[in-house]
């Protein structure tokens, strides 16, 4: 995976669910640190990584952030991670962090379930604008 910038943190989102699209925006008005790139699961990079880190996107419904060379986070871990390194308001979200993984990855699991319904699902994934393209591999 040498075409990954190995100083950024790599988040491989559903880039057809609107629930996640509104989320990376929220994520890169946030990331005064610039340390983040964006990748959807469904793009030829995005399916790369989940093959180079051996997860099966079509059994991961799920967010995942990739530290290129360090680790990887799926599910209410990666949101987890992806919070505190914004920080600010967002690290409100570490109190919950002393519950188990398995019972926030439940709660995980339901929003990611009902997200389409909730939140509606587009017809391909977002193109990013001239402002954020350098935030998307």
């Amino acid at each position: 995976m040498e075409e990954l910038p190995l100083d950024k943190k790599i988040i491989l989102f559903d880039g057809v669910c609107n629930l996640c699209n509104n989320t990376v925006q929220a994520i890169i008005k946030k990331d005064k640190k610039d340390m983040f790139r964006f990748v959807a699961l469904q793009s030829e990079l995005g399916q790369k990584i989940s093959k180079h880190i051996g997860i099966d996107t079509n059994l991961a419904d799920s967010i995942i952030l990739y530290e290129p060379g360090v680790s990887y986070y799926v599910k209410s871990e990666a949101a987890l991670q992806i919070a505190s390194e914004l920080g600010g308001i967002y690290s409100i979200f570490k109190i919950v962090s002393f519950l188990p993984t398995n019972t926030l990855d439940c709660l995980y699991n339901f929003i990611a379930k009902n997200r389409y319904k909730w939140y509606g699902k587009k017809d391909q994934c977002m193109i990013p604008t001239s402002k954020n393209l350098n935030k998307f591999l």
